[in-house]
């Protein structure tokens, strides 16, 4: 892996944890309510991904298409109303569970076969995410968790349909610009609620333009450079990340159930993506 990738890389995992946090700042610290952040998020996120798209050489217009838009608009909003209580580090360990479980269990549903390695991972990160649910002291609120369990689902569903719809950044920035009035819908539905400030803006900004637009950028930038089999492994420092930037900036505490959910769960995909790098190799 040249420097230029493991660059890109990192900076693209930062943006996509970053994500988790800025979005439980805004809903946390500040007057802005879920919906506002999910309008602002979309929108924000397609005119960035639009002027990427303008400095190409080739400017590309935009692609996607409806499913691909729902199913973003569905994760986008989902993630904005679970993290109105969800910590930074649990929701994104929920996020990501969800994103590669669903996959997985499509895979399985299409014909694909487990080897016993795989097999004892998906076990594992099954129990894990099993594990952080169980009521108790430390467990996250139930509704709360199981909207971010629906975002995960949503985006493993986007992540599917993307396959083969030509570039990325065009497909992705199309699917932002279509989902952006269902946000809309969104808001008049819930009029009522609404209500925002100047640093819930910037934050809902910030999450949009920056760590949503720029940094899945930056990551298609990077995937070039990288196996499969890597991309797939270096995701799994997200959670991780979203995790100690929530204790470090936001003081939020690192629960010992939290810390052996992730083990489990990151453990078990880690297991699943071994097993296919071997079978592939």
């Amino acid at each position: 892996m040249s420097a230029r990738t493991l660059l890109l890389t990192a900076l693209a995992m930062l943006a996509f944890a970053g994500n988790s946090l800025l979005c439980r700042l805004a809903l946390r610290e500040t007057e802005i309510d879920a919906a506002s952040f999910t309008f602002i998020r979309l929108l924000s996120g397609a005119l960035s991904l639009w002027v990427l798209l303008q400095l190409r050489h080739t400017r590309q217009p935009m692609a996607g298409n409806w499913p691909g838009a729902l199913a973003l608009f569905l994760y986008a909003a989902a993630f904005s109303f679970a993290y109105l209580q969800l910590d930074a580090g649990v929701g994104a360990l929920l996020l990501f569970g969800a994103v590669q479980l669903s996959m997985l269990l499509w895979g399985l549903l299409r014909g694909e076969r487990l080897s016993p390695l795989a097999t004892l991972g998906t076990l594992l990160a099954s129990a894990g995410l099993l594990a952080l649910l169980l009521p108790g002291a430390s467990a996250p609120p139930f509704s709360a968790a199981l909207l971010m369990l629906i975002a995960g689902i949503a985006w493993g569903a986007y992540s599917l349909l993307g396959r083969g719809q030509g570039d990325p950044l065009a497909v992705t920035a199309g699917n932002f610009l279509r989902a952006t009035p269902l946000a809309v819908l969104l808001a008049v539905a819930l009029s009522n609620q609404l209500q925002w400030d100047g640093p819930g803006l910037l934050y809902a900004l910030l999450s949009g333009a920056l760590t949503s637009g720029i940094g899945y950028a930056i990551w298609y930038s990077a995937l070039p450079g990288l196996r499969a089999s890597q991309a797939a492994t270096v995701q799994l420092s997200v959670p991780i990340l979203a995790a100690l930037g929530g204790s470090l900036l936001l003081g939020e505490a690192l629960s010992l159930r939290l810390l052996l959910s992730a083990a489990a769960v990151l453990g078990g995909i880690a297991l699943v993506l071994g097993s296919r790098q071997r079978a592939g190799s």
